[in-house]
């Protein structure tokens, strides 16, 4: 089983503040994962300037106003910014990562020598954007959080149309509200992804705690994508549906632990760690009263008990009627040059 991609989901909840963002880098860091995600956005040309939050962005910040661009415009990451987070990450040894939300930003992201890049939802249907990426033509990770099979189709189609190959992306399983409702999760709904588009699926998880990112792992799922935070108390649009450091970490570790469970040839023998146990675990034949040498074994003569490394109890009507070589005291282990 290859291993599984882990994208830790930075996202905004730095907050604005640099300090902030590589205190997050750090954390990411110290849960393991693979990858540590921003996001590369300019609100001019992300949202107009009437464009109001969704519900769950004015519950979480709470400031009483309503205006998602001054929302995304305090959550802007100037290029600069960019330089010391991808600078910080080597250092830090984790690889930087960014979505970008626009087709300046992916050509800005593709400046900087992302080596792939992640279509989030609320871009699947923005032509021109998937127009954009495909040309490029690098490895495509995108999200489907919203969407039907026909928009995943769609999607594919135009970035496929503009020369990205099949074989390059993957797609991730998906639902767009923070937090995500068990409910409306529909893990089934990753594997029909990959039965229908025949791609490499993953799942981009949103829902509060671990367990889902986890089980869509024993699933199959091959990219797992999460929203993380220094502090869910934060004030910002994404900390509430987002993990604590010591919950990424644990994620990690469980997805990690999910692998090797799931390696192996799939043949049921028993493993290497459990063979010393057999005798100690199965039982054989003993006498259940003494025996003289020449005995005939009725049924009423023997009984199964622990350890297991005499007859085994499978032998039981093939061992009635036998004559007993040796004497045997009860509850003696019955041996099969005994008989």
């Amino acid at each position: 089983m290859s291993k599984v991609i882990i994208i830790a989901e930075a996202g905004v909840n730095h907050n604005g503040d640099i300090t902030i963002a590589k205190k997050l880098i750090d954390a990411a860091v110290t849960a393991g994962v693979d990858y540590v995600k921003f996001q590369t956005f300019k609100a001019d040309n992300l949202v107009s300037k009437d464009a109001k939050k969704a519900d769950y962005q004015t519950v979480n910040i709470n400031d009483g106003d309503d205006s998602q661009y001054k929302m995304l415009k305090n959550l802007e990451l100037s290029h600069e910014n960019h330089l010391e987070l991808m600078s910080y990450c080597m250092q830090r040894n984790i690889n930087f990562f960014s979505t970008a939300f626009d087709v300046e930003g992916v050509k800005y992201l593709n400046e900087l020598g992302l080596s792939f890049f992640k279509i989030p939802s609320g871009e699947i249907t923005n032509y021109p954007y998937l127009r954009e990426i495909a040309l490029i033509g690098k490895p495509v990770i995108m999200s489907t959080g919203m969407c039907s099979e026909f928009d995943i189709k769609q999607a594919l189609d135009v970035l496929i149309k503009f020369g990205l190959e099949k074989n390059k992306i993957s797609i991730l399983h998906c639902n767009t509200e923070y937090p995500t409702p068990m409910k409306d999760v529909n893990l089934k709904a990753m594997l029909n992804i990959k039965k229908i588009f025949g791609v490499e699926i993953g799942y981009s998880d949103h829902t509060l705690g671990i367990e889902v990112p986890i089980a869509a792992v024993a699933m199959g799922a091959k990219i797992i994508e999460k929203h993380f935070t220094l502090d869910r108390s934060m004030p910002g649009p994404d900390h509430l549906a987002s993990l604590e450091p010591d919950e990424l970490k644990a994620m990690v570790n469980s997805i990690r632990n999910i692998e090797l469970a799931m390696e192996g040839t799939g043949e049921k023998k028993p493993s290497e760690s459990e063979t010393k146990n057999i005798a100690i675990a199965r039982k054989s034949i003993h006498v259940n009263k003494k025996l003289t040498k020449g005995n005939i074994i009725a049924e009423d003569d023997i009984i199964s008990l622990r350890p297991g490394h005499g007859i085994s109890p499978m032998e039981w009507e093939n061992v009635i009627g036998k004559r007993i070589l040796v004497d045997k005291n009860e509850f003696d282990i019955l041996l099969a040059s005994d008989i």
